[in-house]
């Protein structure tokens, strides 16, 4: 971890997903209507997570999907190598459902935006909220979470590294200059 510091450990990574769940749940009750997606891929690793501390509190499985955003990207054509294709896997209907949008990192916004397309071509949800794990800044476009484990000030030059225990072998979330 040359040039890394540590932003989250395990504890805390657990400890920040289990307020966030709490935070869903004050705003969604019994959570009727919610479907959890995660982005691939670390942010599907969250959202399950996420829906498992939600099925716990609430006695009930709540839906879970993942989507895979990058068909949807505006940067593929000038990526240096091909972008990896994943799963999307969403319930078949989609239509009035409150989604919660589950990613790692939020910085310029255009994951997230790219990810907005990929759930409307499954159709209208009533509306769509943004969890993340980390907020690092740098917006390039006019995106918000209403969901934030942790705000991290960082410069343009940094990566902020979300590591899980199902792709990593660890959980840690780390700042590399």
């Amino acid at each position: 971890m040359k040039n890394a510091v540590v932003i989250l450990s395990e504890a805390e990574m657990r400890r920040t997903l289990e307020r966030l769940a709490y935070q869903v749940l004050e705003r969604h009750g019994e959570c009727t209507d919610l479907l959890i997606v995660g982005i691939q891929r670390r942010g599907v690793d969250l959202a399950t997570r996420l829906q498992a501390i939600l099925t716990e509190r609430l006695q009930c499985a709540l839906p879970i999907g993942a989507l895979d955003i990058n068909l949807y990207r505006d940067d593929w054509t000038s990526l240096e190598s091909q972008p990896m294709i994943n799963r999307t896997e969403l319930p078949s209907d989609i239509d009035g459902r409150t989604i919660v949008l589950v990613d790692d990192v939020l910085f310029t916004g255009r994951t997230i935006r790219a990810a907005l397309e990929g759930i409307l071509d499954f159709g209208r949800p009533r509306c769509v909220e943004l969890l993340v794990l980390v907020d690092r800044g740098h917006r390039e476009l006019p995106i918000h979470a209403d969901y934030v484990g942790k705000v991290v000030n960082t410069n343009r030059t940094e990566r902020v590294d979300v590591l899980t225990r199902e792709r990593d072998g660890e959980d840690v979330v780390l700042l590399r200059s």
